[in-house]
């Protein structure tokens, strides 16, 4: 049953307004801090739409992620920047549009989880294939590469923005909701007030989903250090897989498997990691 919390039009433009220069604020923070490839940022920010997504809806969400990731980026090069424009702004909106849409429709901390899995998936996923397919490729005209190739390095940028957002995401955005519910009762939905973190989320649900992507990051590292396939990475896209690039590669993988399967274990091993 979709639940309803009906805000003032003025109250939904003064969030929009304020997510989008908190996300802002914060991507810049971070924004010097690339992938491998050189490309692509460090994002924590993202708890920043993640949270007002999830509080007080889609278009708040959705609109001030692609506001804020294209006045961040915007800084940063000096002028308008058409990468942000033509993929950041897209990726951003529809991740946490979706995000903003699934949670309004019914709260719950386990659909809270799931959500940002499938959320994080399909935002990084336009951000990157528009950026190397349509930026990249046809509009800047920078990477001279056969379609194989291009494909695997968004492959490649989604992952890293998907493991190093993922954490951040399920480990901070929660206890901030409970504390902005806690304060301001009058402008979140009931289901945010009421719903327990404790009660709603197992800790081995929890703990699995931090616990399976890192499973599965530690497992492509391990695959491209001792089986064909980083050779065939670095053989057949010597452009795209430099050898800095492989090693920056495998560091990820093994960094950011490691990393969230420990997070899994600790948050299985907490007699309260979360709290009312």
């Amino acid at each position: 049953m979709k639940e309803k919390c009906r805000q003032p039009t003025s109250l939904t433009l003064a969030l929009t307004a304020l997510c989008a220069a908190l996300y802002a604020v914060g991507a810049y923070t971070t924004a010097y801090i690339p992938s491998p490839w050189g490309v692509g940022q460090f994002r924590p920010a993202v708890v920043i739409p993640a949270f007002f997504a999830t509080l007080f809806g889609p278009w708040t969400g959705g609109v001030g992620a692609a506001l804020g990731t294209l006045i961040c980026d915007s800084i940063k090069h000096g002028t308008l920047y058409m990468g942000s424009l033509i993929a950041a702004v897209p990726g951003n909106f529809t991740g946490f549009f979706l995000l903003g849409y699934i949670m309004k429709r019914k709260f719950t901390w386990g659909r809270f989880v799931l959500a940002s899995n499938l959320t994080l998936t399909v935002g990084n996923l336009i951000v990157a294939f528009l950026y190397v397919f349509v930026y990249k490729a046809v509009y800047a005209q920078a990477l001279q590469m056969p379609t194989e190739a291009l494909l695997m390095l968004s492959i490649g940028l989604t992952v890293f923005w998907f493991v190093t957002m993922l954490p951040f995401v399920l480990l901070i955005t929660p206890p901030i909701l409970r504390a902005a519910a806690a304060a301001f009762p009058g402008i979140v939905s009931n289901g945010v007030r009421t719903h327990s973190l404790r009660n709603e989320i197992p800790k081995g649900t929890f703990a699995l989903a931090l616990a399976v992507p890192g499973a599965v990051m530690l497992s492509t590292g391990l695959a491209t250090t001792y089986t064909p396939f980083g050779a065939y990475l670095s053989t057949n896209f010597s452009g795209t897989f430099t050898p800095t690039v492989m090693e920056l590669f495998q560091i990820l993988f093994y960094a950011s498997g490691i990393t969230l399967i420990a997070l899994g274990l600790a948050v299985l091993g907490a007699r309260s990691f979360l709290t009312r």
